[in-house]
């Protein structure tokens, strides 16, 4: 919970420990990065596991950020999907971060092709 903690994103009763718990059990991979035993970095992916996968959740502790840590982890989650032959992986950036996946060859949704969303 320290890394969602870390994040800002949404209202505690959308990560809570319970609710996260049962969203990285559903994952097709989950990706940790440690140092010394402590949990300094995370990613994982949701995925049908043949034509589309959804990287998210990519945190690093802010203290980490800036050393490789989510680097190494991007490239690991995208090695696995081009291992397992996914046709398309795609993943959101949050405010700010788009330049950091676009470094390492993500790119842009086109304007006739963009996500869309729907939150409850």
């Amino acid at each position: 919970m320290r890394l969602y903690d870390t994040t800002g994103w949404d209202p505690p009763k959308y990560y809570g420990a319970e609710r996260v718990k049962l969203a990285l059990s559903r994952s097709w991979l989950i990706l940790c990065a440690y140092s010394g035993g402590e949990l300094i970095g995370s990613g994982r992916i949701i995925s049908d596991g043949v034509i589309h996968a959804f990287i998210t959740e990519v945190f690093v502790l802010p203290e980490w950020q800036g050393k490789g840590v989510g680097k190494a982890i991007m490239k690991a989650l995208v090695e696995y999907c081009e291992k397992a032959d996914i046709y398309l992986v795609q993943l959101f950036a949050a405010p700010g971060k788009a330049d950091f996946y676009r470094k390492l060859g993500f790119i842009d949704r086109t304007a006739d092709a963009p996500g869309l969303e729907i939150r409850f």
